[in-house]
């Protein structure tokens, strides 16, 4: 260009002279510089500057550049050269170019200084990356401890994920994702390549227990929450299909009608019944509306997933709570009753059900008679129904009475065998003697069986003839066996009456003369109480010994199981009663022994009167001293007499 070709007078001027051409002169300015440097520092004089070959260049011209340009060329120079060096930050999404694969790396090139390493694993899901392919990184770093600039296409990747996450959960779009993995609680999603948690609450309408089954599945989802502090996500697949089954709800209850049948499928099974699935409308069967006949549990019909057709019995107001039948959709069983379930024939059914009063039997399903107690035995001791029945298991019955209106029958059991009462006189007569077995006990006797629908109760005084019980179940215990004897018969009341003592003599008459008041014999104190002490005598016998004739001679008590010698004071043959003492011993042997010193004294003082009487008569003048000797004799009569208890015979003076 001619406008550039513009002579530079300054750059000519200023050619280097001859002095600069002389290889020394340079040094030896330097070396001038260097000698005077010590004078100066000693003399403390201002420095001496030496003028050098080329202080005075200009170095803003060279003479090698002959081209010059305006200012608005070299602006809009300027502007080309700064936009070759882009500015960037870090945390920056910026598009690059791959320039370069290595075995570990890809190299990108993003108009920076220097181009940015990017590791080959964060391409995985591009296996086909070539080089001058197009891709989005982010600028970790600028420049880290090396210099190098640290891209990551990952972590690019995340945050335009976030973005999207973001976007739709704003938006409420459904989005794809795959399940990746199970974690606690649910399973990890990678939805735009970013992960997010499925909560297992969130997977299906209905619980879910096996997670593994998802992995690796690609599904739909609803972005339900986000945390922009931690940048994390929660989706739901449950979400989409509960907005499909709302659809479905509102269409079924706009036409939702009683009595009409619908097919639905168990969800859930309780005790009390079943949970359907109607298409997104849940309804209730109840376990009394499964089947016309008892079940205990609704898993005995039912099972999970399983389709039925069922009736829509009733559902409140706003149309949420539907109670379903099933048994409905069949007739009731009592309205198509066989003919050949009638009064007097012989039916067979299932125990479902026990109360007080008797048991129910399932003769079909839907169709119940009861077995009244009355009805279980001829015997007419007390039965107990659920002693006698058990849940499940099958009895024949004749049916007693029918009444189809009222859904009512009445079975029995005993009527299937002959009544035995109407000739108990042949086979347990009175007086006979039979073993039975002891079914029940109560305070005032045993009822003992002897026959399928014959027994009697033996009253406890029956029992024996030498004990007294307070209660039967000392003597005997249900389920045990013992002999009776048939003491009367009641025919009308179906009742015997039965002994047990009676099988033996009454051994009473022959031991009133052994046990005759007054006798003494060995005992065992076996009870004691407040009363007094039981006490065991010879020939198995029991006494009563009452607590103050159960006192030693110091003081001291009779206790239980101590042996000691008894006196028997009463004995009554009539209501099997011996009174003892152990106290009345001791008591009447000193008795005995103050009367025998009594009775002693009264001899010796019988003695002395009669001597006196005597002396009194062979005297007939008595002397002073003979009266002296009378007086003391006269005194000690009185004396005898006073301690034998009789008073002095008056005697003459």
């Amino acid at each position: 260009m001619s406008e550039n070709n513009i002579v530079n007078s300054n750059a000519e001027s200023q050619e280097t002279p001859a002095v600069a051409e002389t290889p020394g002169a340079a040094h030896v300015a330097a070396q001038a510089v260097a000698e005077a440097a010590p004078e100066a520092t000693a003399t403390k004089k201002a420095p001496v500057y030496v003028q050098t070959a080329h202080d005075d260049f200009d170095w803003s011209i060279d003479k090698r550049n002959v081209a010059a340009y305006t200012k608005d060329e070299k602006e809009k120079y300027d502007k080309v050269y700064d936009n070759t060096f882009v500015a960037i930050t870090d945390g920056e999404l910026v598009k690059g170019l791959v320039v370069g694969l290595t075995k570990t790396d890809v190299v990108v090139n993003i108009g920076f200084k220097s181009d940015g390493l990017v590791s080959l694993n964060e391409f995985r899901d591009t296996p086909n990356l070539r080089t001058g392919d197009e891709v989005e990184v982010m600028v970790v770093e600028k420049e880290d401890r090396e210099g190098h600039l640290h891209l990551s296409r990952k972590q690019a990747r995340i945050t335009r994920a976030w973005e999207r996450i973001v976007e739709v959960h704003k938006t409420g779009e459904v989005v794809t994702g795959t399940v990746t993995s199970k974690t606690k609680g649910g399973l990890i999603v990678d939805v735009f390549g970013m992960e997010t948690f499925l909560p297992g609450s969130q997977i299906d309408v209905k619980p879910v227990t096996d997670y593994d089954q998802f992995v690796g599945k690609t599904m739909e989802f609803k972005v339900v929450k986000i945390n922009e502090a931690i940048k994390n996500a929660v989706v739901s697949h449950k979400a989409l299909i509960e907005s499909d089954i709302e659809a479905q709800r509102a269409e079924i209850i706009s036409k939702l009608e009683k009595g009409q049948v619908l097919e639905g499928t168990i969800k859930n099974i309780t005790d009390f019944g079943a949970f359907m699935d109607l298409g997104g409308l849940d309804g209730l069967l109840y376990i009394t509306d499964i089947s016309w006949g008892r079940i205990s549990h609704p898993s005995e019909v039912l099972k999970l997933d399983q389709k039925l057709q069922v009736v829509v019995l009733d559902f409140d107001d706003g149309k949420k709570r539907i109670s379903l039948g099933l048994k409905q959709l069949t007739p009731h069983p009592w309205d198509v009753l066989p003919a050949t379930i009638k009064e007097g024939e012989i039916v067979k059914g299932r125990v479902v059900n026990i109360e007080d009063y008797g048991a129910f039997l399932e003769i079909m399903p839907g169709v119940e008679g009861l077995v009244h107690v009355s009805e279980i035995t001829w015997a007419n001791t007390p039965i107990n129904a659920k002693e006698f029945f058990k849940l499940g298991d099958e009895h024949q019955a004749k049916v007693v009475t029918l009444d189809k209106d009222a859904r009512k029958m009445s079975l029995s059991i005993k009527q299937l065998s002959e009544d035995p009462w109407s000739t108990i006189e042949v086979k347990f007569p009175q007086g006979s003697k039979h073993n039975g077995l002891v079914k029940n006990i109560t305070p005032y006797g045993v009822f003992v069986e002897l026959a399928p629908g014959i027994g009697g109760m033996i009253h406890i005084s029956d029992l024996s003839w030498l004990k007294r019980f307070n209660h039967p179940s000392e003597y005997t215990r249900v389920g045990q066996h013992i002999d009776v004897m048939i003491l009367g018969i009641d025919k009308d009341n179906r009742k015997l009456q039965l002994g047990h003592k009676q099988l033996e003599e009454d051994p009473w008459n022959a031991l009133e003369e052994t046990f005759a008041v007054g006798t003494i014999h060995e005992g065992t104190v076996i009870r004691k109480d407040d009363k007094g002490a039981i006490v065991q005598l010879p020939y198995g016998l029991e006494g009563f010994a009452p607590n103050r004739h159960l006192n030693k001679e110091d003081g001291k008590q009779i206790q239980a199981d101590e042996q000691a010698q008894f006196m028997v004071i009463e004995f009554d043959r009539n209501e099997k009663r011996i009174v003892l003492s152990h106290t009345r011993l001791w008591e009447q042997v000193k008795n005995d022994e103050k009367q025998a010193a009594q009775k002693e004294a009264r001899a010796d003082a019988d003695k002395t009167r009669k001597a006196v009487k005597t002396i009194q008569a062979k005297v007939e003048k008595p002397t002073l001293g003979d009266l002296g000797a009378l007086a003391s004799i006269k005194e000690k009569l009185k004396q005898e007499e006073k301690e034998g208890g009789g008073e002095a015979p008056a005697g003459k003076e």
